[in-house]
């Protein structure tokens, strides 16, 4: 692979989406909408469902990504970014599916909010009954 290939990905969680561009680089830098990662996130937790795609592949390969994210909470375009840069080591390196997707990296979490039904209040919970 040559030092100049661009891949770009995208992940989804929920409503929130995250488009990544990969290059190669001498150690792992991630810009989340033109600021640092944990200025960003602001909390470990997130940096680390983030960084959960490197830690699953151990040769942990060095990357300067930018990304896009939009939509959703912090929690879920964490998990969006991580879905993003899994499938973005996938086009780097095909032979890392199989380790990713017994990870559990690849799936689209398909969860999401239930809609409204009319007639309740929310999605299930229905008005306060009364007998008389």
């Amino acid at each position: 692979m040559k030092d100049t290939t661009l891949i770009t990905a995208t992940g989804r969680r929920k409503t929130a989406s995250a488009s990544v561009r990969m290059t190669p680089a001498k150690e792992t830098v991630i810009t989340v909408n033109g600021k640092d990662l944990l200025a960003y996130f602001k909390t470990a937790e997130r940096v680390r469902t983030v960084h959960q795609a490197f830690e699953t592949v151990e040769e942990a390969p060095s990357y300067t990504i930018s990304v896009h994210t939009v939509g959703g909470g912090l929690a879920a375009q964490a998990e969006a970014l991580r879905h993003a840069i899994a499938r973005g080591l996938i086009k780097a390196k095909p032979e890392l599916r199989g380790t990713l997707k017994k990870a559990g990296l690849l799936t689209r979490d398909p969860r999401a909010k239930e809609r409204k039904k009319p007639g309740l209040k929310k999605a299930r919970k229905a008005p306060q009954w009364s007998k008389r």
